[in-house]
């Protein structure tokens, strides 16, 4: 092999590797993270809705709800779901409860946690999306903070 050969083998495999690198780039940028926090300063309506409240009087009565609802956020990467849930009013005895929300939407639970720190609890989950699951990251924290009431 001359010094032509060699040289000319090396700038095939560099343009490659700019192509390879090229096509990887784009499709990390593809790849985005949904996620969304439904945190206390939004209530559920009597349709099931959330939203901000507007009225007085709705502030009254959806401060009560906002206390002992959690703060839910979601986050969806492909087909993994990333559920945290903190609350200041949740039992012990909710989490079967919460579980078998979970599974109702459609995902598989691969791993879940709850920390207890003075009287709030912090609840991380792990699922993955089955083949029927269609909700987005905000959908899905929606619904399960609706679910919630059904616990309090």
């Amino acid at each position: 092999m001359d010094k032509a050969s060699v040289l000319g083998d090396a700038l095939k495999y560099v343009k490659q590797l700019q192509e390879r690198l090229k096509t990887l780039e784009e499709q990390a940028t593809k790849k985005t993270v949904q996620s969304v926090v439904l945190v206390k300063r939004f209530h559920v309506s009597d349709e099931g809705d959330i939203s901000s409240s507007d009225h007085n009087h709705n502030e009254v009565v959806n401060s009560c709800y906002d206390q002992l609802l959690p703060e839910v956020e979601a986050r969806v990467l492909g087909k993994d779901v990333l559920i945290r849930i903190h609350s200041e009013k949740l039992d012990q005895g909710c989490l079967v409860e919460i579980l078998n929300e979970i599974e109702k939407l459609y995902l598989t639970i691969v791993n879940s946690s709850v920390l207890q720190f003075a009287n709030s609890t912090h609840i991380t989950i792990v699922a993955q999306m089955e083949i029927e699951f269609c909700m987005k990251a905000k959908e899905l924290a929606r619904n399960l903070r609706h679910a919630f009431l059904n616990f309090i």
